[in-house]
């Protein structure tokens, strides 16, 4: 890397120092608690803006209390007569034009605020609590700053942990080294640490050990051992698509059907499903589409499930009258061919149907998903539970939410299981009375009505 001034104080272990050697485009650094993720990172960026002039770097944790803890006190004491340190733009001046720009990104819009900036340095603390859409965004201001001045090749540096609404795409990455077709697999690296590879900590909290092996099973793997197949956090943990994902199949004519959608002007969703004898759910279509007005998204949803006429729900928020109009969502989707039964569930318990269809029974699941259903299938086991009440489902990264969101009202509506085929009855009665009767003793009205169908 070619850093020549050093920093007095601790000596990096044998990881850190790989770390700071590191010049590929994206580094990663971490995967367990305890590896001197804080430190390592906080030291590279000084070692940076210390032996390049005129860098530009931002360094970058999801709020700003967790950035003033982990980083600018530090920093402040760390570079006292090094670098000034500018309160009201959260930065810190170096002599020679290097700056070190401290920066949060607590909602999704907060990105916009780095719009248009260049640094030829990011560093994202606990990338892990960023989504993959606030990565994006901000990885579109890792270019040159003066590239007419100085030849330096940007790059972004990662700290990191199992779990969290980023899991996914640090995993992807870093971990399972699944690249997208404009991704370059020699520009990512990823150096693993954990308690025992950081001395300094181990000598100085010989407790810290202990309290990461007493976690329950779960959370020991992921904080302790760096264990990324376990995803802590998540919320539908007894999801697996070797479970409940099943090939399309011909769906028997007598089940009925039921659709629920999610509408925001972000997106439109909605889930199709079909319910057998049993009472299990086979949810064999979606739909999700941005920007899509009421009156359009109405009519593409009426034209694809033609079939579905048992019935469809929405949440209640779809049918309050707006003040300017005086009408509601519900009553557009109405006009333009798509009904809607209101929904009304809480949260936490909408969720908790879920997960219990999925747990199922003695005889197995009692949700499936088909496989032509790949948006949900990809965006319901990456549902996060919340920070501050974990019996809810986190709302980011909001993009993976619309699809759940609408398969969470058509169970809330707890539908009707399928009633047994026409002639089914008939078939049964007459191998137990020798002949058929009708209508026969202790049978149902909803029987009744099966059997005039069948003759």
């Amino acid at each position: 890397m070619g850093e020549r001034v050093l920093i007095p104080g601790q000596v990096p272990n044998p990881k850190q120092r790989e770390f700071f050697l590191s010049t590929v485009r994206h580094t990663a650094y971490g995967g367990a608690r305890g590896g001197g993720k804080s430190w390592a990172m906080r030291t590279k960026l000084v070692l940076l803006a210390l032996n390049y002039p005129g860098l530009q770097i931002l360094l970058m944790r999801r709020t700003m209390p967790e950035l003033r803890e982990n980083h600018i006190r530090p920093l402040q004491m760390l570079l006292s007569g090094i670098a000034e340190y500018k309160e009201s733009r959260t930065e810190f001046l170096f002599p020679n034009g290097s700056r070190i720009k401290c920066g949060y990104c607590a909602l999704e819009s907060d990105v916009y605020q780095y719009q248009g900036q260049q640094y030829d340095v990011i560093g994202m603390e606990e990338a892990t609590m960023f989504t993959e859409t606030q990565r994006d965004f901000i990885m579109t201001c890792n270019r040159p700053s003066a590239p007419e001045k100085r030849a330096f090749s940007p790059r972004m540096y990662y700290t990191c942990n199992p779990g969290g609404v980023g899991h996914h795409w640090v995993k992807r990455l870093f971990i399972d080294r699944e690249y997208r077709p404009n991704e370059k697999p020699e520009d990512y690296r990823f150096i693993r640490a954990d308690l025992f590879d950081n001395p300094v900590l181990m000598q100085a909290d010989p407790g810290y050990l202990t309290a990461l092996e007493t976690l329950p099973d779960e959370l020991r793997r992921a904080h302790l051992y760096g264990d990324w197949d376990v995803l802590s956090g998540q919320y539908f943990t007894g999801f697996s698509a070797g479970l409940h994902v099943v090939e399309p199949f011909a769906i028997p004519p007598h089940w009925p059907r039921y659709r629920a959608v999610d509408y925001g002007l972000d997106c439109a969703a909605c889930v199709w499903a079909a319910a057998d004898e049993a009472g299990r759910l086979y949810v064999y279509r979606e739909y999700a589409k941005k920007d899509m007005v009421i009156g359009a998204a109405a009519r593409e949803i009426a034209a694809l499930g033609p079939e579905c006429r048992d019935a469809a729900f929405a949440p209640p928020d779809l049918f309050g009258r707006s003040k300017e109009s005086g009408r509601s969502m519900a009553a557009l989707f109405f006009e333009n061919g798509l009904p809607f039964v209101a929904v009304h569930a809480g949260r936490a318990a909408g969720w908790q149907m879920i997960a219990e269809r999925l747990r199922g029974d003695a005889n197995g699941p009692r949700l499936f998903l088909f496989s032509n259903c790949t948006e949900l299938i990809r965006c319901l086991p990456r549902l996060m539970r919340d920070r501050k009440d974990p019996t809810d489902c986190a709302t980011e990264p909001h993009d993976i939410t619309h699809l759940p969101d609408a398969l969470r009202y058509l169970v809330t509506a707890r539908p009707a299981p399928a009633l047994p085929a026409p002639g089914i009855i008939a078939r049964e009665l007459a191998k137990q009375n020798g002949t058929p009767l009708y209508p026969a003793p202790g049978i149902t009205r909803d029987e009744r009505a099966w059997l005039e169908y069948g003759r």
